[in-house]
């Protein structure tokens, strides 16, 4: 038996006060809030409860790993309204591998972009450097970027443009290739470095005209990489803020 009319308008009429509540859900969700470091920080923690999981037998064992896998999460995101600690939540349903994937895919949507920048403003932030060849800026995925870096190998110059509080920052130093693998400063992780040295853009107060100050660490060589394992800014934005403005 066919719905009357005035049913069949109800309905629709409930049908569409759905779709556009379930549409102001789905905006309200799509705001990006997870930062790369932040999401490879996350990635870190649930491949540490993922492989708990998959070799540890002991239940208590797994769940204490998932309660501070959870807690870890959690102190990344204490400003997080209640769409974005839902959506971060619900680890107890993680089990098996597929579980895993899911989270971390369900997650890609709310990844923040550097913000792009232009070729124009990244000469800006070096004028002295009248040639500046500048990286390919349409192949870049600033999703996963914390920071800009690219070489000159022609000069073994190593450039860096990050974003902080709002303001474009660039730093450029030479690299020397260690040619082998090492810790690098900003992600901590193991990989192939050079020592990079940049000159400080500050003077102490009373130095001479002639002062010169360098600020170097190892620095991976590949920006790629580091920015695929970059968990933390602290230690790139104390070396910035070092060449920058000083101790």
């Amino acid at each position: 038996m066919n719905a009357s009319p005035v049913k069949s308008t109800l309905m629709k009429g409930f049908a569409l006060i759905w779709i556009i509540h379930h549409n102001k859900e789905l905006k309200a969700m799509s705001q990006t809030f997870i930062k790369n470091h932040q999401y490879n920080e996350i990635k870190k923690q649930i491949g540490r409860l993922q492989k708990a999981c998959m070799t540890v037998s002991d239940r208590k064992v797994i769940e204490a790993v998932r309660d501070e896998t959870a807690a870890k999460i959690s102190a990344l995101f204490s400003d997080a309204d209640e769409k974005g600690k839902e959506l971060l939540g619900g680890l107890e349903t993680l089990k098996e591998e597929a579980d895993f994937r899911r989270y971390m895919s369900a997650l890609e949507p709310y990844l923040a972009e550097f913000e792009p920048v232009t070729e124009s403003g990244i000469k800006k932030l070096f004028p002295k450097i009248k040639k500046l060849k500048v990286p390919n800026l349409a192949e870049m995925d600033f999703r996963h970027m914390t920071y800009l870096g690219w070489r000159d190998i022609a000069t073994n110059r190593l450039f860096i443009v990050y974003r902080q509080n709002g303001k474009l920052l660039g730093v450029e130093g030479k690299y020397a290739p260690s040619n082998k693998k090492g810790v690098c400063f900003a992600c901590n992780r193991h990989a192939e470095v050079a020592l990079y040295t940049a000159a400080a853009k500050w003077k102490p107060t009373g130095a001479s005209s002639d002062y010169y100050r360098a600020i170097g660490n190892y620095l991976c060589v590949h920006s790629e990489t580091c920015n695929e394992n970059i968990t933390n800014v602290d230690a790139l934005e104390t070396f910035l803020h070092g060449v920058l403005v000083g101790p």
